[in-house]
């Protein structure tokens, strides 16, 4: 199986939210009985870091592709950081606890445990969810065993809510603003995994077309959410 080749860290990286093309190692699995049909899916991921920068051709070509959005609503005042320990997502049916996930000595995120179909994974190197800044998700929407836990993100909808429960008590709801689909050539680092004035989250899993010369997707599934409430605590 091919391995996608990733960027190395930089000393000069100031942050580690800044990374790059998440996901690699593939399998197909399927999914008929789930009323979905036939689907590849993603079997691990693999995140390493970027540039902060970003590359000004990919950022111009995302910025002349991109279909123009409505402006987003104000997230809600930040709240102090606590790590998270349950995700929730009800239109898809997501009820799944968190493992905190750390990099590679090659600077690719480990991924949550392949045998745990119903485990999503915090980049704990990054921010909390709540907390000022992009809290980065990621899960798998397959294993070995079978379809995971982010098996239906693309189908989520502008306004839906996804319910985080963090150790200080709190529970952090955040509102979808997009769903979006990025080939993994031109993936936006800066856009996804860039630095934020406000409280933000992203759920990333994989999505596209499966190449199987590569063994790989060529795409990444990203879904950008901002922080609408919280209670508790």
């Amino acid at each position: 199986m091919a391995a996608e080749k990733f960027p190395q860290p930089k000393p000069s990286v100031p942050s580690p939210k800044n990374v790059v093309r998440p996901l690699h190692r593939v399998l197909l699995w399927p999914v008929a009985a789930a009323g979905v049909g036939a689907l590849l899916l993603c079997n691990s991921f693999g995140i390493g870091f970027g540039n902060p920068a970003g590359d000004a051709k990919v950022q111009s070509a995302a910025a002349a592709s991109a279909t123009p959005r409505t402006p987003l609503p104000a997230a809600a005042a930040p709240l102090p950081r606590s790590e998270p320990t349950r995700l929730t997502i009800p239109t898809i049916a997501v009820d799944a606890p968190f493992t905190p996930l750390d990099l590679d000595t090659s600077g690719k995120l480990n991924p949550p445990p392949a045998d745990n179909t119903n485990m999503v994974g915090w980049y704990r190197g990054g921010a909390t969810p709540g907390e000022r800044g992009a809290a980065i998700v990621a899960g798998h929407v397959d294993t070995k065993t079978g379809p995971a836990v982010f098996l239906l993100l693309r189908t989520l909808k502008r306004g839906n809510e996804v319910d985080i429960a963090r150790k200080d008590g709190t529970v952090a709801t955040f509102k979808v603003d997009s769903v979006e689909t990025f080939s993994k050539a031109d993936f936006p680092d800066k856009r996804v995994y860039g630095d934020t004035p406000d409280a933000q989250l992203r759920l990333i899993t994989c999505g596209g077309e499966y190449n199987r010369a590569a063994q790989d997707y060529e795409d990444n599934v990203v879904v950008f959410a901002h922080l609408d409430s919280f209670k508790g605590a």
